[in-house]
């Protein structure tokens, strides 16, 4: 009689086959969540085009009522050097629908029901922040249009351009983000929509409607520090548009683009777990 020996089981195929599965219910729960982001965008588009009135406001005030008395150092046309910093502020306003959408959810109830279903928190927050990016890349296309037929130009090829858009959509990413743990952390819809109104005093300092060579001392340090600066400054550079820089420039103005990675990198490791955290502990 042949007996045939069989190695027993070690119990490590469990959890090695149990990874992928996890991470398919978890890219699942993703994309369903942001179907739902993306049905209630569709019920209001009004959402899309206010998104898009700040920067062509921005663009009416500054590109032509006060551009004609703005010139930019070493020569070149003001709003070339304007359009860029309005992509910028696109995605900078990520903030806003962000931090209103994740305060209503709580003030519903969403947040309360999704937590009370077997899904992956991380991918309950990545739905909204995915439909926001979609979203947003329309927008963004939208205003190139616009800057296109009031005269600013790409100069340094469609790649580059490209890695300036590519940039952009980074940022806008990770200002969703940030307002997602800013929404979770108000909890409630008015006080985020209040909150809002901040959000362009913060991009006013910074280089995106002006040079920071001609601002006070203690202003200019904040405002070339800022990674919204850093960002404007990455796509004029790889736009190919005006890139005023003195000679005692900082570091991040220097090297924007590896800057904007280095500060998108640093704000979504900070701010990703936070929100993480505060959705799955709200009202503990």
């Amino acid at each position: 009689m042949t007996t045939t020996l069989t190695a027993p089981a070690t119990g490590r195929q469990g959890p090695v086959a149990a990874e992928p599965g996890r991470l398919r219910r978890a890219l699942s729960d993703s994309m369903t969540l942001t179907l739902r982001i993306l049905l209630y965008y569709r019920h209001s588009p009004g959402l899309i085009a206010a998104s898009l009135a700040a920067p062509l406001a921005m663009l009416l005030v500054f590109g032509y009522i006060f551009g004609s008395a703005m010139q930019v150092p070493g020569g070149g046309s003001y709003r070339a050097y304007l359009m860029p910093g309005l992509f910028v502020l696109v995605a900078v306003n990520g903030v806003v629908p962000s931090m209103v959408g994740a305060a209503r959810d709580i003030g519903r109830g969403v947040t309360d029901r999704l937590r009370s279903m077997p899904i992956s928190r991380p991918a309950a927050l990545l739905g909204q922040t995915l439909a926001d990016l979609l979203v947003s890349a329309v927008v963004l296309a939208m205003m190139v249009g616009v800057g296109l037929t009031t005269g600013w130009r790409i100069h340094d090829g469609v790649p580059r351009a490209l890695a300036a858009l590519a940039l952009l959509l980074l940022f806008r990413f990770v200002m969703n983000w940030v307002g997602i743990w800013l929404g979770l952390l108000v909890g409630r819809e008015d006080i985020a929509g209040q909150l809002s109104v901040l959000v362009f005093p913060i991009g006013m300092v910074t280089n995106v409607f002006v040079p920071t060579g001609g601002l006070p001392a203690w202003l200019r340090l904040v405002a070339e520090w800022n990674p919204i600066s850093a960002v404007a400054a990455a796509t004029r550079e790889l736009f190919g548009n005006a890139h005023p820089l003195g000679a005692d420039a900082p570091w991040p103005l220097r090297h924007p683009v590896v800057a904007t990675l280095a500060w998108s990198a640093l704000l979504l490791a900070v701010v990703g777990p936070l929100a993480v955290r505060r959705f799955t502990t709200h009202g503990r």
